[in-house]
């Protein structure tokens, strides 16, 4: 078990790090979230998860080791895998899922691409008590806090030009997803939308 990776960032692309460990550089699956703290060039550290099937390793990295906790639960909840797992912490982070599945909120565990609503609810029936208990800190799911439009634009625009965007890109990106003028914004969502129309450019 690789529990964690210490060393320089190599590479960083829409779904992965290579950081160079001891002169080997290790490919890392990870989060957009996980991704946009990283840096080219600089010092990393990452709570590591190594999934080991019989055709290959495959390393998931994580900011901390809730993150990675969270990950391996999830994956008990049978039909799902470290992909979809993964997939679930792109969009909700641990405490918004331990909130989720405390509140059996189907509609926030459907926001994962490819969970629908069986899948939703053998989520919140599975996992109870395998993530803990929310803090009650963070707001509900449903009702996340309303960024003002300065901060969440430099928000995206930051996480973007972190992975690798230059930073006029990024504006444009960041500028044809924008949600319309008084929508809520959930940043998330709008960082993800970025990074398809990068890929798609």
């Amino acid at each position: 078990m690789i529990a964690s990776v210490t060393g320089v960032v190599q590479q960083l692309r829409l779904d992965a790090a290579v950081v160079v460990v001891g002169g080997v550089g290790m490919l890392v699956h990870a989060t957009p979230r996980t991704l946009a703290g990283l840096r080219q060039g600089q010092p990393a550290e990452l709570a590591t998860s190594l999934v080991v099937r019989e055709d290959s390793l495959t390393l998931f990295g994580f900011t901390d080791d809730d993150e990675r906790a969270t990950f391996e639960a999830v994956q008990t909840v049978s039909g799902i895998g470290p992909r979809l797992a993964l997939a679930m912490l792109a969009v909700h982070d641990p405490e918004a899922l331990r909130q989720a599945v405390a509140t059996d909120d189907l509609v926030a565990l459907r926001k994962v691409p490819g969970v629908g609503l069986k899948g939703a609810q053998r989520l919140a029936l599975e996992l109870k008590g395998k993530l803990g208990q929310p803090t009650g800190a963070a707001p509900a799911p449903a009702q996340p806090d309303v960024p003002s439009e300065e901060t969440w634009r430099g928000q995206v625009r930051d996480a973007l030009v972190g992975l690798g965007w230059a930073a006029k890109q990024a504006d444009a990106a960041v500028e044809a997803v924008a949600p319309a003028e008084g929508q809520p914004v959930d940043v998330p969502a709008v960082l993800r939308a970025a990074l398809q129309r990068l890929g798609r450019g």
